[in-house]
């Protein structure tokens, strides 16, 4: 049997983020239901419309959920729509952030940093853990001396990335005339990228007759 070769390869990069993810909220308060609803969805509607001024630098939004529920000990009710916002332009989400916190009960949470699904930074980082990789296994053969012959198997051991930044505004009362919100000078977070791979290769037959004259030496 050929003699085998099994290392680990391991690579990390810090990248800058592609995209940033935010929640925004829409809350509704009073005494009666019908009202409640009325109000959240009049709320929402201007938001929409916010929303829908950033055309193309929203790449994605979803509207996560919707509750109505009643608060026994004050005889109330309460309405929240949250909408989940995605954008890559990070000029604009300076601009968006403020302007969306200055809305009536609305409340703002994120950005999260992110890199896209599929992102070129994990594949860059995986391909760095198979060349770490084999330069072990080729140091381990010289060791031996031995060289690799072929490539058995490569196997992901752990891959991943990416680190959040949350932060959080509260709206106060909004005015459809106010003048325009400062926009956010934001710092986007960089995100940490790893791969560790397994690779598997065969190796010449070992001259262990040059082994045992290092050892001795």
């Amino acid at each position: 049997m050929q003699p085998t070769i099994v290392v680990r390869g391991e690579a990390l990069r810090e990248v800058p983020p592609e995209i940033a993810v935010f929640n925004v909220s829409v809350t509704a308060r009073g005494k009666n239901k019908d009202a409640v609803l009325a109000r959240l969805t009049e709320q929402s509607a201007v938001l929409r419309a916010e929303l829908d001024a950033y055309g193309e630098a929203i790449e994605r939004r979803e509207t996560g959920g919707v509750q109505v529920y009643p608060d026994l000990k004050k005889g109330a009710f309460t309405g929240n729509l949250d909408t989940t916002v995605t954008v890559a332009d990070f000029g604009a989400l300076g601009e968006m952030l403020p302007r969306l916190a200055g809305m009536e009960l609305v409340s703002i949470f994120g950005p999260w940093w992110q890199l896209r699904r599929g992102s070129k930074a994990g594949a860059d980082v995986r391909a760095a853990a198979i060349t770490a990789a084999l330069d072990r296994a080729r140091e381990y053969a010289a060791a031996v001396g031995a060289q690799i012959d072929k490539l058995v198997e490569i196997s992901d051991e752990i891959a991943g990335g990416g680190g959040i930044m949350p932060i959080a505004a509260r709206g106060m009362a909004f005015d459809a005339q106010r003048e325009a919100a400062p926009a956010l000078e934001l710092d986007p977070q960089r995100q940490t990228v790893q791969a560790s791979v397994l690779v598997r290769v065969t190796i010449t037959e070992p001259d262990l007759s040059r082994e045992t004259r290092i050892n001795r030496e």
